[in-house]
């Protein structure tokens, strides 16, 4: 069965049969034909593609049977009924039972044709949604995006320092990932435990000490039961202290007071609950320059300093961005049910050429604007990047548009990993065209092909 069918059509009438065929590959629709129901059932499987147009009235089992059939194999594979007995009753319970839309005979070509090509719109958008899910189910189990030799170095350090459960300080420009490197050390620690995280610039001063220690009923105002703070919570999980540098001065002393004793006295009592939480702070500032000022206690520092990991902004690992960009917009697309629009090895370039103060956080936020089609030089929603014609080549035209056409051949071959047939129903051309493009452009299809 090819790939690259794009309507498998069932109909028992040679003449009809033989006419629609003519008719859709006239519109540059792969298109094959098959007699009965039985037979469609033969060819199709659950790797099809394309959609089907079906006869009510067949040989054998009817067009409604085989509907029934298909829906349970693939509830979302778009089936089109044509019916010859003006029989609307029927039609309209049939698109009941899950039917995409049908046809009254005597139909035009034309007609046909459009209604065909919104249902391959539909199921090309399910199927690249399809892959997008499972591309996220393809993710590292640590969360940590990037092959890069700064990132690589980080995974090194957390498999060292995630089974050791040492306390550790994280250094990271905000938006790089460092609640992600935190839920790292915890897996790595083996999961045990709640993994609590706190923004300690986010917590009022007046609640931090009950919520982080915790309280006895009584201890204040309005504590009418006894409240178990985070750390306590966390049992032997980990505990994420973000932006660290903002705790106040007063509760520094307290926690460098909890980390030396490894215990924790709640508000209002009298004796002290032992800790067996792994401690993760994290700063974007230089804290001994801090200390320096007054404004953040050095032993705390060097308390909470036990091992220390350097997370890398995004504009040192450049080479890490086309698959983070990939994967969050793979993210994007399944939460917002839209197709990813393609881009351009030169847009990849001047996005890697940019410095993103924001980091990881900022690329995410890109990613769903780009989906949505609201990047300024994005191509419409579910259409295929173009390239700018300031940016085309100063050469004579056919060099120009052999330039162009080389490049989206290549950007197709890599984003579908080699794979021909993928890569021609993305570039809209049969599978044998293609390979001719690639034979003449000199190109090697399996230097593209996944690992």
């Amino acid at each position: 069965m090819s790939s690259l069918t794009d309507v498998l059509l069932v109909e028992d009438d040679e003449h009809v049969r033989l006419a629609t065929l003519q008719s859709l590959k006239l519109a540059g629709l792969g298109t094959q034909g098959v007699d009965s129901a039985e037979a469609a059932r033969r060819w199709l499987t659950p790797a099809f593609a394309g959609v089907v147009v079906c006869d009510v009235q067949l040989p054998g089992d009817s067009g409604l049977a085989l509907l029934q059939t298909l829906r349970e194999q693939d509830p979302e594979l778009p089936v089109i009924l044509v019916t010859g007995h003006g029989d609307i009753g029927m039609a309209v319970e049939a698109m009941r039972d899950g039917a995409w839309d049908f046809i009254e005979k005597p139909f035009s070509a034309e007609h046909l044709v459009e209604v065909v090509r919104r249902a391959l719109a539909q199921r090309r958008l399910v199927l690249e949604n399809r892959r997008l899910k499972a591309q996220l189910g393809e993710g590292p189990a640590d969360g940590l995006l990037g092959t890069s030799p700064a990132m690589e170095q980080v995974r090194t350090l957390i498999g060292t320092l995630g089974p050791a459960r040492v306390d550790v300080l994280i250094h990271g420009e905000t938006g790089a990932g460092k609640e992600v490197v935190a839920r790292a050390l915890h897996a790595a620690g083996g999961g045990r435990g709640a993994f609590v995280a706190i923004n300690c610039g986010a917590l009022p001063e007046s609640v931090f000490e009950s919520e982080i220690f915790g309280a006895e009923a009584g201890a204040y105002t309005g504590a009418a039961k006894r409240r178990i703070g985070k750390l306590e919570f966390a049992g032997e999980g980990t505990v994420f202290l973000d932006e660290i540098e903002s705790m106040p001065m007063a509760l520094q002393v307290k926690m460098l007071r909890v980390l030396q004793e490894r215990s924790v006295e709640r508000l209002g009592a009298n004796t002290a609950v032992p800790l067996a939480c792994r401690i993760v702070a994290a700063t974007k500032v230089d804290l001994l320059a801090l200390a320096a000022q007054g404004r953040f206690r050095e032993d705390l520092f060097y308390r909470l300093d036990v091992a220390s990991i350097e997370l890398p902004p995004l504009r040192q690992r450049r080479e890490d961005i086309p698959r983070l960009l990939s994967h969050f917009c793979a993210q994007a697309a399944e939460r917002l049910q839209r197709p990813v629009p393609a881009w351009t090895a030169a847009q990849m370039s001047a996005w890697q050429a940019r410095d993103w103060p924001g980091n990881v956080r900022e690329l995410r936020n890109f990613a769903e604007r780009w989906v949505l089609g609201l990047v300024p030089d994005s191509p419409p929603v579910a259409s295929s990047a173009t390239q700018p014609l300031a940016e085309l080549p100063t050469l004579p035209l056919d060099e120009a548009l052999a330039a162009v056409e080389r490049q989206w051949i290549v950007q197709a071959l890599t984003e579908c990993g080699g794979n021909i047939a993928r890569a021609g129903e993305r570039l809209g051309l049969a599978r044998k065209t293609l390979h001719d493009r690639i034979r003449r452009l000199g190109l090697d299809a399996d230097a593209y092909r996944s690992s």
